[in-house]
């Protein structure tokens, strides 16, 4: 919803304040239609459906890989492509991964939608849509922004949208920001804004190799950015989280575990999600399950927790690095 629209259509109508109030606790409690909303005035509810969509963001095509995973392809109102995704646990947990932009201007070489022409940033409302699209299907309780773009770019208006998803069922502390390392938004997460959760995209502790994979580690070397996040912990008192590619014959031998393990000090500070690669068309082959798990236990074995990501959705490229792939066909 256009909370912008919906707060000058109000004002212009004469309601009272407390109308937007109301409206927006049955937007977050996901209702479908402005004629659910009882106790809003009839002729309201009228005027509203014709001049205030209940979302800024046109759905464009839903797609499914199974019952635990779905896509959401949008268009915004300037024809710019996004996606969303709903991950559904056996635990019960529903989590989000929600866009930040349309397209990436970084151009990470392993990722789909660095190859995407960069199209703009979301607005907070259109961040807010993504989830609230899933959360008129079912009630969802996670949400991380690690679908298009690089959130801290966008910062405000990723900040904007952080405050609004725990009226949607998602606290701060169960939301978590992906970053390939842009350390001003570090520094302002890091007094800034509600107590979500930090992720660093990471990938290779080489410096040489982690810019041939990432280019922003020109501009932002590994070092300073690791520093950043040390001192986002401390000041948040909460663990960084590390994602890592797995990508075989790239990043995947024994001594880049170690290598790993050695910058990651101090290792209370971090936790290492090893992420199995997604195809794309970048032309790298995933990690085998035998190298993924013994990189694992070398980074146990020096004292770093690990775990290795569930892939969800890779048939319908809804995993990790594949949003997008076949969203500019349709901008």
């Amino acid at each position: 919803m256009d909370l912008d629209l919906l707060h000058s259509t109000l004002e212009g109508a004469g309601e009272p304040a407390f109308r937007a109030k109301q409206i927006w606790e049955w937007t977050a409690r996901g209702a479908t239609s402005y004629e659910q909303m009882t106790n809003i005035p009839e002729r309201l509810r009228e005027q509203l459906t014709e001049t205030v969509p209940l979302s800024s963001l046109e759905l464009v095509r839903d797609s499914r890989a199974t019952a635990a995973t779905e896509k959401a392809l949008f268009r915004t109102h300037d024809g710019r492509s996004i996606e969303g995704v709903l991950m559904r646990y056996r635990d019960g947990r529903r989590s989000l991964c929600l866009s930040s932009q349309s397209g990436c201007p970084l151009t990470c070489t392993f990722c789909a939608t660095g190859r995407m022409k960069f199209g703009r940033n979301l607005t907070a409302s259109e961040i807010v849509d993504q989830a609230l699209h899933f959360r008129r299907i079912e009630p969802v309780d996670h949400a991380v922004f690690m679908g298009m773009g690089e959130p801290l770019m966008n910062l405000d208006n990723v900040m904007a949208a952080c405050e609004r998803l725990p009226d949607i069922g998602i606290t701060s502390r169960r939301t978590a920001i992906s970053t390939v390392g842009w350390i001003p938004g570090i520094e302002r997460l890091t007094s800034e804004g509600p107590p979500v959760r930090l992720a660093l995209s990471l990938h290779a502790a080489d410096e040489s190799l982690r810019s041939e994979l990432m280019p922003v580690n020109d501009r932002y070397p590994l070092p300073d950015v690791l520093d950043a996040c040390r001192a986002w912990s401390d000041a948040r008192r909460m663990p960084v989280f590390v994602e890592y590619l797995m990508l075989h014959g790239v990043n995947d031998r024994y001594e880049q575990a170690l290598a790993l393990a050695e910058v990651l000090e101090p290792r209370e500070q971090f936790k290492v999600n090893l992420i199995p690669y997604n195809p794309t068309e970048a032309g790298y082959d995933g990690s085998t399950r035998g190298a993924i798990d013994a990189f694992k236990t070398a980074l146990e074995e020096h004292g770093i927790r690990a775990t290795v990501r569930l892939t969800r959705g890779r048939d319908i490229d809804a995993a990790c690095g594949q949003l997008a792939a076949k969203a500019a066909a349709v901008a």
